[in-house]
């Protein structure tokens, strides 16, 4: 199979053993982008723009404070702080009181509660977006179509994917929504018994780590080898929701 610049990450990620190539790609992507916003960048005025206007959501900036850049972390958030503060004080402004018990309580049905307050609305619509989030989120899409461009085109592509571990559920099921807009049916009846087959594989091998794991507690298998259940609950974590909870703190190098 011939690579292609834009194939080559792809490949990496479906041979690297991870449990899913996808949430291999996604960490690159996101520490990437990390060190690319608190790199010489943050002094951009292109890139404080969007970032202002985009904001990032509570686990990336999270990430970035950990990551470190004092000084690129505190002209990003005066920024931002700037931009929030302007847009709260037109809606502070704005807003107009309603009768008490107009509207419904904090912890009522959500389908109650899509109204809200105009200061809410506004709030929550602030904290919808993340320069990080979308930055990931639109090369992740391009993965997505390189993938099925691959499907289509490379027989040597498949017998890759089936030599990988799979696919995380959460990544699983962007999959084969995938199949359905990007494939006509009969490529659909191709490819969809290899991925659940494949499925269905890995997690019966992820549940017989996780539950030798357990076993392993017992006194009478205390002798008795691990097998490849050392790393069985951070495995299964991950093949659960996706992302790799072992990971250390990504930091900048020094």
């Amino acid at each position: 199979m011939k690579e292609k610049l834009y194939t080559i990450e792809l490949h990496d990620a479906l041979t690297s053993g991870d449990e899913c190539p996808f949430c291999y790609m996604e960490r690159d992507l996101e520490q990437k982008a990390i060190e690319f916003v608190l790199g010489s960048s943050y002094m951009e005025s292109d890139t404080r723009d969007k970032t202002d206007r985009q904001g990032f959501c509570r686990h990336h900036t999270k990430m970035m404070y950990d990551y470190g850049n004092t000084l690129g972390n505190a002209w990003i958030l005066k920024s931002r702080m700037k931009h929030l503060r302007e847009g709260l004080k037109k809606e502070m402004a704005d807003f107009k009181p309603e009768a008490s018990g107009s509207r419904f309580g904090l912890f009522r049905k959500k389908e109650e509660t899509a109204g809200g307050t105009s200061v809410g609305n506004w709030i929550r619509g602030e904290e919808s977006h993340c320069y990080v989030c979308a930055r990931v989120e639109d090369t992740y899409r391009r993965v997505i179509d390189t993938f099925f461009y691959q499907v289509k085109h490379e027989k040597e592509f498949v017998d890759m994917v089936k030599q990988s571990k799979g696919f995380c559920i959460h990544h699983f099921a962007d999959l084969v929504d995938a199949c359905a807009d990007k494939l006509d049916k009969k490529e659909q009846d191709q490819i969809l018994p290899v991925l659940f087959d494949q499925m269905n594989r890995e997690l019966d091998r992820i549940q017989g780590d996780i539950d030798w794991m357990i076993e392993k507690f017992d006194y009478l298998n205390k002798d008795k080898d691990w097998k490849n259940s050392r790393d069985a609950v951070q495995r299964t974590m991950q093949k659960i929701v996706g992302g790799h909870p072992a990971d250390p703190v990504f930091k900048a190098v020094k």
